[in-house]
């Protein structure tokens, strides 16, 4: 039987250092492994407080944007609901519009008298037309504006000439030429005037 020998000095401290070569690539090792996982290898207490403050601010910034988004799609939200209810309280503006000459020409139509048999029934026949018209149209919001003897205002009259009167101070609608309408409190179409200047 072969007995063993006692090794060298010199032997064992080449196994140590492989022991400690060995043990350092292992440490290494899972060091790696813990970086390449997504898990932090041991940080100072000065570094996770940097990168608190880091996701803190992060946060914050989020929850500001989210605030500003919830803020922009309430206001866009209103501003949708009124948009709406505007279209539908005006929704007949465009064929009122276009029924104003209609109703002028009624009008124009009613000042003359026609001569002649069975003329007097036909103006009362065209006089009912009329306010029957001006009934369907005044149920939607269409009024008629009144504008003799009130001041002169850009927003509701269109001044197509100045007249001298002694009726009427300066700056009062004295003549209409043609009738403005307010449809529900929007001007519809201003009234066409004559001011005293």
């Amino acid at each position: 039987m072969k007995k063993e020998q006692p090794l060298h000095p010199e032997h064992e401290v080449e196994i140590m250092e492989d022991h400690q070569d060995a043990q350092t690539a292992e440490n290494d090792t899972e060091e790696f492994k813990a970086q390449a996982a997504g898990e932090p290898a041991a940080a100072s207490a000065d570094e996770l407080q940097e990168r608190v403050q880091a996701l803190t601010a992060q946060s914050e910034e989020y929850m500001q944007r989210l605030a500003r988004s919830q803020a922009d799609f309430d206001n866009f939200r209103k501003r949708t609901i009124r948009e709406k209810e505007e279209l539908g309280k005006y929704a007949s503006s465009k064929l009122i519009s276009e029924l104003l000459p209609v109703i002028d020409n009624f009008g124009r139509a009613l000042e003359t008298s026609p001569e002649g048999e069975g003329s007097e029934s036909f103006v009362k026949g065209v006089q009912m037309i009329h306010r029957q018209f001006e009934n369907v149209l005044l149920a939607e919001g269409l009024t008629a504006m009144e504008t003799i003897g009130q001041p002169f205002n850009p927003e509701f009259h269109q001044a197509v000439m100045t007249v001298e009167s002694d009726e009427y101070e300066e700056g009062i609608v004295v003549e209409e030429l043609q009738k403005g309408y307010l449809l529900k409190d929007k001007v519809l179409r201003p009234a066409m005037v004559k001011v005293s200047g």
